[in-house]
Formats: C-alpha cells, structure tokens, sequence
C-alpha cells in the first residue's frame, strides 16, 4: 500500500538529479525552511506561470513529494496543472534556471512567461 502512495505522488512531479542537487544546495544555508514550493499564477499573455519559493511548512492542501531527501510540495490549484511534470534544473552560459517539462502543456507564449494546459 505504501509502495502506490508513493507511485501517485511521483505522478506530480518528478525532480531530476541536478533539480535535487540544487534544491539541497539551496535549503543548506535555510535550515528554517523545509522545501520549496511549486504553484502556478496567473501571468502573461498564455494564463500561467509557475512559481517557486522556499517554505517553512507544508500547507494543509499541499500534496508532498520527497525524492531523495528534498521535499518539495505542490499548491492545492497547482496540483492538477502539475500531473506527470518532470522539474529539472538547467544551466548555460548565459542563465540558470528551474525548468517544468509538463507533457499537459497544450501552447506557450511567444516571449515563454506563461503557458495554458
């Protein structure tokens, strides 16, 4: 039974080994903070964007994902959108960045700051 409450949470989102990496990285110097979290606004010409930011606690509707050792919990509004997305942590030259490849993801905006599912 244990084993099919941990295969439905990996169905919000799965955190890729540099993800990981970078979360723990982040959280070392915030030992008040417990994980980070992932939801979604409404934002630029396509209707969401995502939004990540450091917690203290989990929220009474927030769904948890614990995927070695890093918790990161998903918003109440944000779970559905969220279903089989994989969160990935992506550096260049030129940036750094949190990435959301979301399968559900039906168009984006021209400038990349939003998307509709």
């Amino acid at each position: 039974n244990k084993q099919k409450i941990q295969i439905y949470m990996y169905a919000f989102v799965f955190q890729t080994p540099s993800a990981v990496q970078k979360i723990k990285e982040l959280l070392k110097d915030k030992p008040d903070h417990v994980g980070v979290k992932v939801g979604v606004r409404t934002r630029g010409c396509n209707g969401l964007s995502y939004t990540l930011e450091y917690t203290k606690s989990k929220g009474d509707s927030d769904e948890e994902v614990v995927q070695d050792g890093v918790r990161v919990f998903i918003e109440k509004k944000a779970q559905l959108t969220l279903l089989g997305t994989e969160m990935d942590y992506v550096e260049d030259k030129l940036s750094s960045e949190f990435v959301f490849n979301n399968p559900n993801i039906k168009g984006t905006c021209g400038c990349g700051e939003s998307f509709n599912i």
